[in-house]
């Protein structure tokens, strides 16, 4: 079967459309390579280094639990999946989704409760410091697209799986073997526990989805989509205990951002509260036009709800700026404006939301004497760098309104 590879104006299949390298033409090189080494045979054979687990959520509670692996053995085969590296190292959306396109998913489907070899596979696959070296087997050829989703990094290929073993002992960090044996430990408290101990979100939610976390009778295997965000929140609430013991904030603006998305975070001098706006921007638009966006918000006291309208990007945002809030020892009211550009061709995952969220908090903040300067300031700001009225968005934050009349009770008591 001829796999279904997207053109365009300029398309060329080894990567390069005459503009330099493009999302497009790096999604169709990776896929030429995965089928050069796969092959388009009926079944395959293949040893590699499998990089992660994948939990699929559609047909809950009998999933699809995948192995991801490139098509052969590499030393480099940890750089599939490594957003922190990606982020720190500049790497542009070619460069990545040519490292996802190569992931070939070797998937199979199963009971979320029930203990079969493939999740036990899979748990050590995910606990492993390191990509583990595999055999697999396929039961059909490999379907080559390129599977997108605005919550989880890309991945490529996917295939029916008929067999797959280790070939060598996975090397598990004692901390991680600690929390894994620990089946007395809640999963929120091993998650934090991990965090502090310097293990990143990624890891963290490639072992809760495979059910290695929490009580023994909780255990069980959650969705990669859904263990993304329950870890982005679970570090965040807990940092937020923190920061809530701290001075406040003077007022403080950062901006940057990764990848097309870009930031502006403006903290106010008051108790902690958060709201997130979300808006795209794209080339050309009209100042005065409303563009539409997404919001959500959580008070001082928190949230019971889910953020159903910014979802995954909420938790992974809040996480950002909260560990900012820690580092500097204050808590904040943080309004967080979220500028989605062209630039961002297609959607990476929620990773690229925080590690686009930390690039500008590391940034070096300017500091106002006033609510009333920064947002002067923040005007101006948006409007020369995307063109954009801040005033549509202003009249309709949920957290300006909390601290006008909180500054309003004050003046009277």
């Amino acid at each position: 079967m001829q796999p279904n590879f997207k053109q365009h104006k300029g398309y060329d299949p080894l990567g390069d459309c005459g503009k330099g390298r493009c999302p497009i033409c790096a999604r169709n090189s990776a896929l030429y390579k995965v089928r050069d080494k796969i092959g388009s045979n009926d079944s395959a054979n293949f040893t590699s280094n499998a990089v992660s687990p994948f939990v699929g959520r559609f047909g809950y509670p009998n999933v699809n639990v995948g192995i991801l692996a490139p098509p052969e053995q590499s030393d480099d085969s940890w750089l599939y999946d490594a957003p922190k590296f990606w982020s720190s190292e500049n790497f542009e959306i070619p460069k990545i989704v040519d490292f996802r396109s190569s992931l070939l998913n070797s998937r199979d489907n199963v009971n979320i409760k029930k203990k079969i070899k493939l999740i036990e596979l899979s748990q050590d696959i995910a606990m492993s410091s390191k990509p583990v070296d595999v055999d697999i087997e396929l039961k059909e050829k490999p379907r080559f697209q390129l599977n997108l989703d605005s919550h989880m990094a890309p991945t490529g290929p996917n295939a029916k799986l008929k067999k797959a073993s280790l070939t060598e002992n996975p090397k598990i960090h004692t901390k991680v073997y600690k929390v894994f044996s620990d089946t007395d430990l809640k999963a929120n408290e091993a998650v934090n526990y991990l965090y502090e101990n310097n293990f990143d979100e990624n890891f963290l939610s490639k072992i809760l989805s495979v059910g290695t976390l929490g009580l023994k009778k909780d255990r069980k295997l959650v969705p990669t989509r859904w263990s993304i965000v329950a870890v982005d929140s679970n570090i965040g609430n807990n940092l937020i205990f923190k920061v809530k013991d701290y001075n406040i904030s003077n007022y403080l603006a950062y901006f940057g951002g990764y990848l097309g998305n870009y930031f502006l975070i403006l903290m106010f001098s008051d108790v902690w509260s958060y709201e997130l706006f979300e808006t795209y921007v794209p080339n050309n638009h009209n100042f005065n036009l409303d563009l539409m966006h997404t919001t959500d918000d959580e008070s001082y006291s928190g949230s019971k709800d889910y953020a159903i309208n910014t979802v995954g990007g909420y938790y992974a945002n809040r996480l950002g700026i909260l560990e900012k809030l820690n580092e500097i020892k204050r808590q904040s009211s943080v309004l967080a404006l979220r500028f989605i550009t062209d630039e961002y061709s297609m959607p990476l995952g929620v990773w690229a939301v925080r590690e686009a969220t930390r690039k500008s908090v590391n940034n070096k903040p300017i500091e106002f004497s006033s609510k009333e300067l920064m947002l002067t300031y923040a005007k101006n700001l948006l409007k020369k760098k995307f063109n954009f009225n801040l005033d549509k968005i202003l009249e309709k934050s949920i957290l300006l309104k909390s601290i006008k009349q909180q500054s309003k009770v004050i003046k009277f008591l």
